[in-house]
């Protein structure tokens, strides 16, 4: 018994770890939700090292990163907005949106 539930522990833990989570981040395509976006820049989540964040026609941005979490921020209107922990890993598409009642969120197209 017990080893039967080692092996399905183990089992359980290899499902909750899949791969994408150690892929890391790479190329994706960034959306204006939110309309009105300019000066986009990116960060890992949990530091201060803001970096340009360059986008080609359609929004594809070219991006490669160990990591998976991300800080994205955007002018609205010369107001900066920061969207937070976004989970790069395995996402091919984010777009970014806001609302005066709901704040600030992202949707994923993966």
């Amino acid at each position: 018994m017990v080893s039967r539930m080692r092996k399905l522990m183990c089992l359980a833990l290899l499902a909750a770890v899949s791969s994408p989570a150690f892929a890391g981040a790479s190329n994706f395509t960034l959306v204006d939700g939110a309309g009105g976006l300019s000066d986009y820049s990116i960060r890992r989540v949990g530091t201060n090292d803001w970096k340009p964040l360059s986008r080609g026609a359609g929004g594809a941005v070219q991006f490669s990163d160990p990591d998976c979490a991300f800080d994205i921020r955007a002018n609205v209107g010369g107001t900066p907005v920061t969207w937070t922990g976004i989970n790069l890993c395995g996402a091919k598409s984010v777009t970014l949106k806001r609302s005066s009642a709901a704040g600030a969120w992202v949707d994923y197209d993966q």
